[in-house]
Parts: C-alpha cells; sequence; structure tokens
C-alpha cells in the first residue's frame, strides 16, 4: 500500500474539516423552527435521548438551537471575515505599491484601529449601526483588518524590490498594474491563511457581542444569546445549558484555527514533498 506523503495528509484533513463546517452550515440553514421553538411540557429537562443537550426555560431543544446558533455564527464569521481580509489585501496593497503618503495613512490607521480596545470597537460599531445582523456584520469587518494589512503590507514591500518587478518599473508599468499583475499573486497565499484564521475570531467576536447585548437580537437562535439566558440558571444545577453550547463553540473554533495551519501547510513550498 502506497503510503500518502504529509501534503496529502494535509489536503484530506482539510477536506474532512470543509466539509463537516459546511454540513453544519447546511444543517441549521435547512432546519425546521419547530425544532428549536418553545414546549413547556418539557422545561429545563435534563440531557437525555429526546434531548441530548437538555432544554432551556422554555422548553426549546438546546442541541437543536446551538445547531442552529452555530450556523448563523459561521455564515455571519465567513463574511465578516472575507469583507475584512479584502479590505487588508487593498490596503496593504495601497500602501506599499504608492509608499509615501499613502503608506503613512494606512499606518496611521492600522495604529489607531489597534489601539482601541477591540471589544470596545465592536460594540460602539455594532451599536452605532442598530445591532442585529447588519451591525455585527460590519462590527467584524471592519476591526479585523490591521494584522491582516500589516502582514500583506510586508509582504509587498518585500516582493516590490525583486527583479522582475523593478524591470517593470523601469519600463513604465504603472503602479496598480504592477500591483495587480507582478506582485498581487505572490501575496495570495498569505491572502488565504489570514482569512481562514481571521474567520475563528470572527466567529468567537460576534458570540462575545451578543453575549453582552450588542450583537444579534435575543428571538434569534445565536451562541451569545443562548450562553447568557444559561447563565441564570447555572446555579440552579442546569450546567448543561452552558457547557454543551460553549464546547460546541470551542470545538469549532479550534477546528478553523487548525484548518489555517493546515492550508499553510500546503501553501508553504518547504512542505510540499513531506
Amino acid at each position: 500500500m502506497t503510503r500518502l506523503n504529509r501534503r496529502t495528509r494535509t489536503a484530506i484533513l482539510a477536506g474532512v474539516m470543509v466539509c463537516l463546517l459546511l454540513a453544519l452550515t447546511g444543517a441549521g440553514l435547512t432546519m425546521n423552527p419547530a425544532r428549536y421553538g418553545p414546549d413547556y411540557s418539557v422545561k429545563l429537562s435534563s440531557p437525555s435521548a429526546a434531548h441530548p443537550f437538555g432544554t432551556d426555560y422554555i422548553g426549546r431543544d438546546m442541541f437543536a438551537r446551538s445547531v442552529k446558533g452555530l450556523s448563523n455564527s459561521i455564515i455571519i464569521g465567513g463574511f465578516a471575515a472575507l469583507v475584512s481580509a479584502f479590505i487588508a489585501l487593498a490596503l496593504g496593497l495601497f500602501a506599499a505599491s504608492i509608499g509615501g503618503a499613502a503608506d503613512s495613512a494606512v499606518s496611521f490607521f492600522v495604529d489607531l484601529f489597534l489601539g482601541i480596545p477591540h471589544l470596545v470597537l465592536l460594540m460602539l460599531i455594532s451599536y452605532a449601526i442598530g445591532k442585529g445582523f447588519t451591525g455585527v456584520i460590519c462590527a467584524v469587518a471592519l476591526t479585523h483588518w490591521p494584522n491582516l494589512t500589516r502582514v500583506i503590507r510586508a509582504e509587498v514591500l518585500q516582493v516590490r524590490e525583486a527583479q522582475y518587478v523593478l524591470t517593470a518599473q523601469k519600463l513604465g508599468a504603472k503602479p496598480f498594474v504592477i500591483a495587480a499583475r507582478h506582485i498581487l499573486p505572490h501575496v495570495l497565499p498569505q491572502f488565504i491563511v489570514g482569512l481562514i484564521l481571521l474567520f475563528p475570531h470572527a466567529i468567537l467576536h460576534e458570540a462575545a457581542i451578543t453575549f453582552l447585548g450588542f450583537g444579534l437580537s435575543v428571538d434569534t437562535p445565536a451562541i451569545g444569546i443562548i450562553l447568557a439566558e444559561a447563565l441564570k440558571h447555572i446555579a440552579t444545577g442546569k450546567w448543561h445549558l452552558v457547557f454543551f453550547p460553549g464546547a460546541m463553540l470551542v470545538i469549532i473554533v479550534m477546528l478553523l484555527d487548525k484548518m489555517g495551519e493546515l492550508v499553510k501547510l500546503l501553501i508553504d513550498p518547504g512542505s510540499a514533498q513531506e
């Protein structure tokens, strides 16, 4: 039997993780609302075969609510991370390719956003926009680009000194043409890895501001809301209302973080033939 190299094993493992995330998202999107609706006859039930995670104070199935909440978090986190990553890519290319005042302006805004406490900035933006899905997506998207911008800017500054880029400059190519044709392909690996690593941060911050009351509305199944409501009952011995949804959130975040590491291994030429 042929032994698979590290690259192939990594690709298979990353594919399995993607399938799990897609399955979870699809299950939440297609779930019948009655599955996580109230049923007062079974309120505050302990975990059982019918309700693996138990039920909350109005009889809603916690497993179904957790799946639906994580599905919402994945959708919000994925969209917000994508927007934030493209902001970082555009600003990083712009700053390093143009240089001068443009580079100074982008660096100033990066330092400004990094200098403000992250969670406070998230809450302020979400509250200003009106909370809900739009507020959370805008808050996460507008606050997660600075670190990736620095990475892309540093990579562009290095590639910009390559001989073929200097030759294109001498031949009269415009800065934006050089950035699009000669520099962008070399920063795409960092962009893809950065995008994936932004994903778990976006999910965690969506859950955090929702937990604090600055995110999704209370009638929306969301992990932050589930945890906030469950904490009111933990003193009565209903630990499972917090433990299982929280554990699912941690597992998904760790899964996404691991997937980012695997994709980095796939992209890294040094690990191609291991």
